[in-house]
């Protein structure tokens, strides 16, 4: 049983996710602070509040901090558009040349003469209506 977790542990999807994570956390740390330290004084400027992260407001008692929740949005939006831009859109690139490449192939069936079913390439009778296919080089 230990060797199987070792080998798990040491496939290579475990470790890429591995890596993942770690990348992610640490990029969303930097997004965090640029967004607290640069956007939301940039923000606070217009606003006229010296803390924008702090900004509330309070109803019966209770403080609503929509400050923290717009700090919070912007982050997400920053990293959802960096994962979108960098990740997301250069796979599909990837797939979509991909298949462009496997559609260019040469196909593998043919119309039946007889009665225009598609059948296999190398078929020497059609499997509908059982003609002989003659093999063209």
């Amino acid at each position: 049983m230990l060797n199987e977790f070792k080998k798990f542990i040491l496939r290579g999807n475990v470790v890429d996710l591995a890596v993942g994570v770690v990348i992610g956390a640490a990029f969303n740390s930097v997004v965090q602070s640029f967004v607290k330290d640069i956007i939301t004084p940039i923000i606070s400027i217009f606003g006229g509040s010296s803390r924008f992260a702090e900004a509330h407001f309070t109803i019966r008692g209770s403080q609503f901090m929509y400050g923290d929740f717009l700090d919070a949005l912007i982050s997400f939006l920053i990293i959802a558009a960096v994962v979108f831009f960098f990740v997301v859109q250069p796979i599909n690139k990837l797939s979509e040349m991909a298949l462009r490449d496997k559609n260019t192939l040469e196909p593998e069936t043919i119309k039946c003469p007889e009665c225009l079913s598609e059948i296999p390439k190398i078929a020497k009778r059609c499997m509908f209506c059982t003609s002989k296919i003659s093999v063209e080089d």
